[in-house]
């Protein structure tokens, strides 16, 4: 029995903090998500990320192309 307690307890042990977290955002202000989505994604492209994102992918696939064998 002592196995499972020393198991389960770094499972289950903040398992009230996650669920007072959850209860925290269960109360939604704005249900409008596509609205959200578009303001995240303008927001994303107005500053830039995008391309960071982009050169980030391309220099890893080089990295990933030169590193690997076969």
């Amino acid at each position: 029995m002592e196995y499972w307690n020393d198991s389960l307890l770094p499972l289950l042990g903040n398992l009230h903090e996650h669920l007072t977290f959850l209860a925290n955002y269960s109360n939604i202000k704005d249900p409008d998500i596509l609205a959200q989505m578009q303001g995240a994604w303008n927001h994303f492209v107005k500053t830039g990320q995008i391309w960071a994102m982009f050169i980030g992918v391309v220099v890893g696939y080089l990295f990933k192309s030169l590193t690997s064998y076969g």
